[in-house]
């Protein structure tokens, strides 16, 4: 499989911009994505807020599997400093919990002109912009499908003792492994441009059919499960018609099974377990 790289220059802008607020922070909010926490987590913040307490949300909390996410929670809650929260963006009782949240990890902001300060963090399309909306109440944040819509620092008063600032989605160069690469790119934080259709689909396939095989028989009305990510891509090209001929059509297919994950149809799925790791075992085949 093709290498994924992907840096964009603000993304590298967004981290010196964070160091350089980071003194002036009380909490740090930081949003991972639940379906995979250890690969949408941005290693850098470790290294730059410090001591700074931190309140970990684990979005798009209703399409990942529940009791991984769980599993998550509790792994994360022993963390010095760290409160953790399964989020679903649009759970208005669940964001209502944030500030408060915030308000107990810093006990000694939050009174007339001392407002409790925290940012807001995390890599393109954990739903940031979301979760800022969500808080004051109407959009003053870009939200979008297409990573990395977010280009400018803000402040914003959310109530008289609390504040927070919006910073730019920050990524690294790369991730810790190749594997890592992948599950971002099947959950849709890295540009499609990025990355071949193909190639992840091939890697959200491989998964599916490991951890999660009777959502691929039930959505896609397959028999049986084939031995492999591309006979089995190839078995649901046919029941969804993307066949010309005799030949598949492996971007359209790849398509449609990147699209029905990212939403949520194929089910509520993790790519990812604190105590588990499920290998790739296509990683040095070739797409279609």
């Amino acid at each position: 499989m093709a290498k994924i790289n992907w840096f964009p220059g603000h993304m590298a802008k967004a981290r010196r911009q964070i160091s350089e607020l980071m003194p002036k922070i009380d909490v740090v909010i930081e949003v991972i994505d639940a379906r995979l926490p250890r690969s949408s987590m941005n290693p850098v913040l470790s290294e730059v807020r410090g001591d700074k307490p931190v309140v970990r949300l684990l979005s798009k909390a209703d399409l990942a599997d529940p009791e991984i996410t769980d599993a998550w929670r509790r792994f994360y809650s022993e963390e010095h400093n760290m409160t953790v929260m399964p989020l679903v963006m649009t759970d208005k009782r669940q964001l209502n919990k944030v500030p408060d949240l915030c308000r107990k990890l810093a006990p000694h902001r939050g009174g007339i002109g001392k407002p409790v300060r925290t940012v807001v963090v995390g890599i393109p399309n954990v739903g940031k912009s979301t979760l800022i909306n969500g808080l004051v109440g109407r959009r003053i944040a870009r939200v979008g499908d297409e990573p990395a819509v977010t280009r400018r620092q803000q402040r914003i008063q959310i109530a008289d003792d609390f504040t927070l600032m919006d910073t730019p989605g920050i990524m690294w160069p790369s991730p810790d492994s190749e594997v890592g690469g992948y599950r971002l790119a099947a959950s849709g934080a890295i540009r499609d441009t990025a990355v071949e259709y193909e190639d992840i689909a091939l890697f959200a396939v491989d998964y599916l059919m490991q951890r999660y095989p009777e959502r691929l028989k039930e959505r896609y009305k397959l028999t049986d499960i084939p031995d492999g990510a591309m006979d089995c891509l190839a078995d649901i090209a046919r029941k969804r018609a993307c066949v010309r001929g005799r030949e598949v059509d492996w971007h359209r297919v790849s398509e449609i099974v990147l699209k029905e994950f990212r939403g949520g149809i194929l089910g509520r799925i993790s790519l990812e377990e604190p105590d588990r790791d499920v290998p790739y075992r296509e990683l040095e085949s070739d797409a279609p």
